[in-house]
């Protein structure tokens, strides 16, 4: 009897809410003549010979009648959830004035919205507006109400037709009669737009005009505005043409069509406490007045500051100087000024710049943890403090210091402190390139060399204490708008197998692979390292990165050339000789309104000759976690079908491979104010290039690679609070890539087994 009760209160439960919910009316106090909107049914457009319609016209003309009805999914003008329970509590719960009920009814209770709000009939009117814009004058749109059995719901659909398009016929530009007019007319004649045959647009107009208007402000015309530029646009002289002839308006005050040069160029360093005695100096660049005591290394301002006097006064290089001031990171307030110099023989704009020091130190707090249901928790943290401007020249000296931990509660448990790592990062960093001088170094964006040298130990106290060192000095710059690059020259790791346990040396001892994997050795790299960043409309964007890297080549080569044969060792120590690759695609898309998709898809490769015959197991690659395959733990996946025996398991150090391969793509959405969800899919695992006996089911196969391809999803919650997104997973396995017992592709052995929660700063990609 026991054992049936919950099934019969759920049917009691269900009896009694059921005939309620169908009770509730989401019309009964609907006034008479409304109607409630419950949604946009389509946006049909016809077009001349069913030509395609512009997507960008297409856009517009959709995000014009796009409005939302009660009950929105993510606020999609179309679909809705089935339950509308902000409307049931409109039309059958009266406000009960005060008190907690009150607060319950004002928390769940929506007005409906009803076609009157909708204004459907002002609506085809911003649609013939947007037609008309768009060339297509002989155009026109309206609309109807689709009714289903209830008379006092309602959606809409909107038919536009469009009518052929105009396009331009000809294009007169201004008479050259002056300097201003002349320079206009060679940008105009220029720009893609402004030719024959393509289609009036009103956007593309005004694009044009602030096109130029840019260009003129780059040319010495500092006051000159894109409403200075009018048309004048005929479609009389043939049918479907527009004869466009572009005019300047009337009375533009002759000191805003002047152009202007550079004349005194004034920077003001000012203490971030206020006060000082003032300090001045005259540079190649200008006037400096360093307000004393404070920190500034002189030369920066003829690094920073790209005006120059006597020549003609543009905005990109106000706008490069205040780039180039903020990207040494030390100012908090950059304020550029420009005045007229009335006392100047031609026009001549004078410069002030001020410069606020911001606080030199930083302190950063970085908090991370996740927790997999089968009793193992890992928080971690990490420490930094650093110094902006320890030199007086933007240097930066960062130290950091992080930690983490994992044990085990819960049935089973061993130990209470089960594993933890801890490191400590320290890095000077120079903004500019230290180099040899026969090295061609570009000033136009900012440059850094970094030296660093950080340590850390890693501690399983089942298996084993390892600890590794680095040292390393790297380039860092920008050679365009979307490229950013790092060399790192030189960089050498050590790797120490401080302490193991009688568990682990068995291991081992049977596992030749994992055994050189985890050998002390130095390893000398050098690696480079690109990232393409752009943004491919206002809403969508793509990153593209890859790296390479390499170690032991050179030092094995310069043995090599002295005559040392078999292997090779440095510092009495054996050294790593392998290459590595991996390369990141992620692509962001906006679907509407403040709702996207963004997806990554990661690769990687490792491969160890020469001296080594194993990729060191520091520099092999690993899946899951709260930045990876998030149904998964860190390193519980892998190699291919592989799982640990059960003794070993959650040990974590065979679970690496020398091939990686990902895929994750992640539902964005708003929820409440700074409040945002997501639900997501990951998929990937990790595999061995080189076959190892002892994790059979580890190497690379095509054809076990689908197979063998872990696959998870879950929902997900952001706190965005200003610059910090606090983050939190809980992701759902589907398939293992191992053997559970279970046949079928959903090869979980529970639900809550398959559930990993995990907790982060920042989004995962």
């Amino acid at each position: 009897m026991k054992k049936h009760l919950p099934h019969i209160l759920l049917k009691a439960l269900a009896a009694t809410l059921l005939p309620l919910i169908a009770a509730c009316s989401t019309t009964r106090r609907i006034p008479d003549g409304e109607m409630l909107y419950t949604g946009l049914k389509e946006v049909k457009t016809i077009t001349p010979d069913s030509t395609k319609l512009p997507e960008s016209v297409a856009s517009e003309l959709n995000d014009a009648v796009a409005v939302a009805p009660n009950n929105a999914i993510f606020g999609s003008p179309s679909l809705r959830w089935p339950f509308p329970v902000g409307l049931w509590v409109w039309n059958n719960w009266d406000d009960p004035g005060h008190g907690l009920k009150h607060w319950a009814y004002d928390k769940l209770v929506a007005e409906p919205v009803l076609v009157s709000d909708v204004r459907p009939e002002s609506r085809t009117k911003m649609l013939d507006e947007i037609l008309d814009d768009n060339g297509y004058f002989r155009g026109g749109a309206t609309y109807s109400l689709v009714q289903g059995k209830n008379p006092k719901k309602a959606r809409i659909s909107y038919e536009v037709k469009t009518g052929p398009a105009y396009t331009l016929s000809s294009i007169d530009l201004l008479p050259d009669t002056c300097a201003l007019n002349h320079i206009i007319d060679s940008i105009a004649a220029r720009d893609a737009y402004l030719r024959t045959d393509n289609r009036y647009c009103v956007d593309s107009l005004s694009a044009v005009r602030v096109r130029i208007t840019n260009s003129l402000r780059n040319r010495g015309y500092y006051y000159f505005r894109p409403d200075f530029i009018e048309y004048l646009a005929d479609s009389i002289q043939a049918p479907r043409k527009i004869a466009l002839r572009m005019m300047l308006a009337a009375n533009i005050p002759s000191w805003m069509a002047a152009r202007y040069k550079t004349g005194k160029v004034t920077m003001y360093l000012f203490r971030n406490q206020g006060g000082g005695t003032p300090d001045t100096i005259e540079t190649a660049r200008g006037t400096l007045i360093q307000m004393m005591p404070s920190r500034f290394r002189r030369k920066l301002m003829e690094e920073c500051v790209t005006m120059r006097k006597g020549r003609y006064f543009t905005v990109r290089h106000m706008n490069s100087t205040q780039t180039r001031l903020s990207r040494l990171g030390i100012f908090n307030g950059i304020n550029i000024e420009v005045e007229p110099d009335t006392a100047a023989a031609e026009p001549t704009l004078n410069a002030q710049i001020g410069c606020t020091f911001d606080v030199p130190l930083e302190f950063s707090v970085s908090l991370n943890a996740s927790s997999k249901s089968n009793s193992y928790i890992g928080p971690g943290v990490e420490l930094g403090i650093t110094n902006h401007n320890i030199f007086g020249g933007g240097e930066q000296l960062s130290v950091s210091v992080n930690g983490s931990y994992e044990w085990q509660t819960g049935k089973g448990s061993s130990s209470l402190f089960n594993s933890y790592e801890v490191g400590l990062t320290t890095s000077l960093s120079f903004p500019r390139m230290l180099a040899p001088g026969f090295i061609k170094r570009r000033n136009r964006n900012l440059n850094w060399t970094r030296f660093t040298l950080d340590g850390d130990l890693l501690n399983r106290p089942h298996y084993f204490k390892m600890a590794q060192f680095n040292l390393s000095f790297s380039y860092d710059w920008q050679s365009s708008r979307h490229w950013s690059h790092t060399l790192t020259p030189f960089k050498l790791t050590y790797t120490k197998l401080m302490k193991t346990t009688h568990d682990f040396d068995s291991v081992i001892a049977q596992n030749p692979a994992i055994s050189l994997s985890f050998m002390s050795q130095y390893i000398p790299q050098l690696s480079y390292s690109s990232t393409f960043d752009k943004q491919l409309d206002s809403d969508n964007g793509i990153t593209w990165s890859f790296s390479l890297q390499e170690a032991g080549n050179l030092f094995w080569s310069v043995y090599e050339l002295c005559g040392s044969r078999g292997e090779k060792k440095l510092f009495g120590t054996p050294f790593s000789q392998f290459i590595k690759g991996q390369t990141q695609l992620v692509y962001r898309r906006r679907l509407w309104g403040e709702n996207y998709l963004v997806s990554r898809a990661a690769i990687g490769a490792a491969y160890a000759y020469g001296n080594s015959s194993q990729v060191p197991y520091a520099e092999q690659f690993y899946v899951g976690g709260a930045n990876s395959i998030r149904a998964f733990t860190v390193r519980s996946l892998g190699p291919g079908s592989y799982r640990p025996p059960e003794s070993e398991r959650d040990g974590y150090f065979d679970q690496t491979g020398t091939f990686k391969f990902e895929l994750n793509t992640e539902f964005r959405f708003p929820i409440i104010g700074p409040v945002h969800g997501a639900v997501f899919l990951d998929a990937g695992n990790v595999w061995l290039l080189k076959k190892d006996p002892y994790r059979p089911g580890g190497e690379l196969r095509a054809s076990t690679f689908l197979k063998d391809i872990a696959l998870g999803t879950g929902v997900g919650l952001r706190l965005d609070i200003s610059m910090l997104i606090l983050r939190a997973d809980l992701g759902i396995g589907i398939h293992a890539p191992y053997d559970t017992g279970r046949k079928g592709y959903y090869n979980m052995t529970s639900f809550g087994n398959s559930l990993a929660f995990h907790l982060a700063i920042g989004y995962p990609f």
